[in-house]
C-alpha cells in the first residue's frame, strides 16, 4: 500500500513536472557543418564556404520567443564565428558571434550557440564574421515568424521566398584579405549573385554560356512574400522584377507602411520583405534584377545579377533588355528620398501584443550624443586603415565581454570620443560607455566618397533623419519623431549624415560598424558597452558553460573541448525530466 501511495504521489509530481517543462518556449535545433567546397557561381571554379555542403546555407526558421540552438562544426582551416545579424540577443550578448564578445571557434572544433529570439519578428540573415570569410559565403537567411496570437498586417501569403543578393569576386577570400593587408583596394567585383548563382544569360556578350542561374517558380494570381537580403561586400544594389510591383511590408523586424515600388535600393547588410502579386499574363518568364548603384554603368555592365521569375503557365523564356534602373547615376537625391519614404507601421502589432508603434521615441529625452565620422582609408603606423571618428578599432586578444567577466584590466579603454578627434588618426581598442536605460543619439557622418551602411548589434534603432552636408544642432529640426523606421542597418550616403536613436535597455557589449566588409576589416567599428549596475540574471544571463577562452585567459581553455555537441543541447530541466521518467519506469516495474 505504501508503494502504491508513493507511486501515485510520484506520478502526480511527474505530471506537474511534465506540464512545467513543456509549457516553456519551444526549441529549434540546427547542425552547421562549415567547410570549403568548390563552386563556380560565375563560371570560374573557386573555393567557397558552404554549410552542410550547401551554398548559400540553410534558412533558420523560428517563431517569436523560440529558443534557437545551432551546433557549429568548424571544418575550415582557420578560426570561425557565426554572427546572427539583426538578432537582438536580448540578455545573451555571449551568443552574438563577434570578436569583441566571443573567442573564435578553432579549426576542427564544435561550438553550440543557444539563444532566444525574444520579442522579435522579421527577416534577417547570418554570416561568418571573421577573416573576411563572408566574401566566400557561409551566409543564409534567418526568419522569425509571428506567434499565432499576433496577426500580421497583411493577408497570409501563398508562399515565402528568400532571395540573397550580393556582389561577388572570383578571388578567394584569403586573396581579397591579402590585398587589403597589402594596402590595396579590392577593385570592381566580378559579378552579383542571386541565391549563390550567377546571372541568367540575358546578353550573350556580357554573360558567358554555362552559368547556373536562379529560377523562382510561382503560380498566377497569388501573393508571395519575398525576403530580400544584401549579403554582399560593399555594393549597393537596386532590386526589381520586370513588370511587377514590389509592395514593401517589413524591414529587419519592423512592419512598414505598405507602399509599392517598381524598384528599391538595398544597401549592404540590409533586409526587406516585399509582397509580390503574380498578376501578369505570363507571355514569358520575367527578369529578377540586382544591379549596382551609383557607379559608372559602362564599366559595371558585367556586375549585374539576373534571375528568372517563372509562372507555372509561362509561354516562353525571358528575353529582351533588362528593366531600367533609376536614371540617377550622378544624383543620389532620388535614392535618399526613397529611403525617407520608408515609414514604421505604428498601427501594426509587433512581436508583443501591444502595437509596435506604442513606443513614443520622439518624446524621450536624449541622455548621450555621439557623432561618428568615417573617412576614406588613411595610413596609420605604415598601414592602410579605416577609421571611425579618427580611431581605427583594434580587436583585443581577449574579448571585451570576457574581460569584464573576469575583471581584467587594460584590455580596452572606455574613452571613445563623443565627437571626431581633431588630431592624427590612431589605432586603439576604444569603446563607448553606454548608460543602461539611457537614450542615445548617434549621428553617422559619411565623409567618404562611397555609400556606407551601418549596423548595430543588440538593438533596433530608430532612423529619424538623413540629409546631405555636415550635421549640425539645427539638423534636429528635420527629424521624424513619429514613425521613423526601427531597424538594425541603415545607409549613410556619401557626403551626408544619418541620425539614429537607441534605447539602451539591452545589457551587453554591442558592435557598431560599417557593413562594407573592406572598411570593417580595416577597423571601421567600435563597441557600445551597456552594463546594469545591479548584477542580476534578469537583464543578462550568466556566461554559458561552454564559453571559449582566448587571449590572456587561454589557460582556462581545455584542449579540444567539444562539450557543446548537439547531443547535449537539452537543458538541465529536460535532462532531469527524462531521468525522473526513467526512475519512474523502474519503480513501476518493481511495483508489479
Amino acid at each position: 500500500m505504501a508503494l502504491s501511495r508513493f507511486w501515485g504521489l510520484f506520478l502526480t509530481h511527474i505530471a506537474l513536472f511534465s506540464s512545467l517543462c513543456f509549457a516553456e518556449d519551444p526549441f529549434v535545433t540546427y547542425d552547421f557543418d562549415v567547410s570549403y567546397i568548390t563552386a563556380s557561381p560565375l563560371g570560374v571554379p573557386q573555393q567557397v564556404i558552404a554549410i552542410n555542403n550547401k551554398f548559400p546555407g540553410p534558412t533558420i526558421n523560428a517563431t517569436t520567443n523560440y529558443n534557437v540552438v545551432v551546433n557549429v562544426r568548424n571544418k575550415l582551416d582557420e578560426s570561425l564565428l557565426m554572427h546572427w545579424s539583426g538578432i537582438q540577443q536580448r540578455r545573451s550578448s555571449w551568443q552574438d558571434g563577434l570578436r569583441g564578445t566571443n573567442c573564435p571557434i578553432p579549426p576542427k572544433w564544435n561550438w553550440t550557440y543557444q539563444f532566444q529570439v525574444k520579442d522579435q519578428i522579421g527577416s534577417f540573415f547570418y554570416f561568418p564574421s571573421l577573416h573576411f570569410q563572408r566574401a566566400a559565403g557561409g551566409f543564409g537567411s534567418f526568419i522569425i515568424n509571428n506567434r499565432e496570437i499576433i496577426p500580421i498586417p497583411f493577408g497570409t501569403p501563398d508562399g515565402d521566398i528568400t532571395i540573397l543578393i550580393g556582389d561577388w569576386y572570383t578571388r578567394n577570400h584569403t586573396a581579397l584579405r591579402k590585398a587589403l593587408d597589402d594596402g590595396k583596394a579590392l577593385g570592381i567585383p566580378d559579378g552579383v549573385l542571386i541565391n549563390g548563382k550567377g546571372p541568367y544569360r540575358y546578353n550573350d556578350t556580357l554573360v558567358p554560356d554555362g552559368i547556373d542561374y536562379e529560377t523562382i517558380d510561382v503560380h498566377p494570381g497569388r501573393t508571395y512574400r519575398l525576403r530580400v537580403h544584401n549579403v554582399g561586400i560593399s555594393t549597393s544594389l537596386n532590386f526589381r522584377i520586370q513588370s511587377h510591383n514590389l509592395l514593401l511590408a517589413e524591414t529587419e523586424g519592423s512592419y512598414t507602411v505598405q507602399q509599392n515600388y517598381t524598384s528599391l535600393d538595398i544597401h549592404v547588410g540590409q533586409s526587406y520583405s516585399f509582397l509580390l502579386t503574380t498578376d501578369q499574363n505570363a507571355s514569358s518568364d520575367y527578369y529578377i534584377v540586382a544591379s549596382a548603384r551609383f557607379v559608372n554603368e559602362s564599366q559595371w555592365k558585367r556586375v549585374t545579377g539576373v534571375a528568372v521569375l517563372r509562372y507555372s503557365n509561362s509561354k516562353g523564356k525571358a528575353a529582351g533588355p533588362l528593366p531600367d534602373p533609376p536614371q540617377d547615376e550622378f544624383d543620389k537625391t532620388f535614392s535618399m528620398n526613397q529611403a525617407r519614404s520608408i515609414r514604421w507601421n505604428v498601427s501594426a502589432s509587433g512581436a508583443r501584443p501591444n502595437p509596435q508603434g506604442s513606443f513614443r521615441y520622439g518624446s524621450i529625452n536624449v541622455t548621450e550624443i555621439y557623432v561618428l565620422r568615417n573617412k576614406p582609408p588613411e595610413t596609420i603606423d605604415g598601414k592602410r586603415r579605416a577609421t571611425l571618428s579618427g580611431i581605427s578599432f583594434v580587436n583585443p586578444a581577449t574579448p571585451i565581454r570576457l574581460a569584464d567577466q573576469f575583471k581584467l584590466k587594460g584590455v580596452y579603454k572606455l574613452d571613445f570620443p563623443t565627437k571626431p578627434l581633431t588630431g592624427p588618426p590612431k589605432m586603439e581598442t576604444s569603446v563607448i560607455n553606454g548608460t543602461y536605460r539611457g537614450f542615445m543619439e548617434i549621428i553617422l557622418q559619411n565623409n567618404d566618397t562611397k555609400m556606407h551602411t551601418y549596423h548595430m548589434s543588440g538593438y533596433a534603432f530608430f532612423v529619424v533623419g538623413m540629409d546631405y552636408g555636415e550635421w549640425s544642432e539645427n539638423s534636429r529640426g528635420t527629424y521624424n519623431k513619429w514613425d521613423g523606421i526601427a531597424r538594425s542597418t541603415t545607409q549613410v550616403y556619401p557626403g551626408a549624415w544619418t541620425a539614429i536613436l537607441i534605447s539602451l535597455d539591452n545589457v551587453g557589449v554591442w558592435n557598431i560598424r560599417t557593413e562594407n566588409l573592406d572598411s570593417w576589416y580595416l577597423g571601421q567599428e567600435t563597441y557600445i558597452r551597456v552594463v546594469n549596475p545591479e548584477a542580476t540574471n534578469k537583464t543578462e544571463l550568466p556566461m554559458p558553460d561552454n564559453a571559449l577562452f582566448c587571449g590572456s585567459l587561454s589557460k582556462l581553455q581545455k584542449p579540444q573541448d567539444v562539450s557543446s555537441l548537439a547531443t547535449s543541447i537539452v537543458d538541465g530541466r529536460s535532462k532531469l525530466f527524462f531521468t525522473v521518467v526513467m526512475i519512474a519506469s523502474i519503480l513501476f516495474l518493481i511495483s508489479r
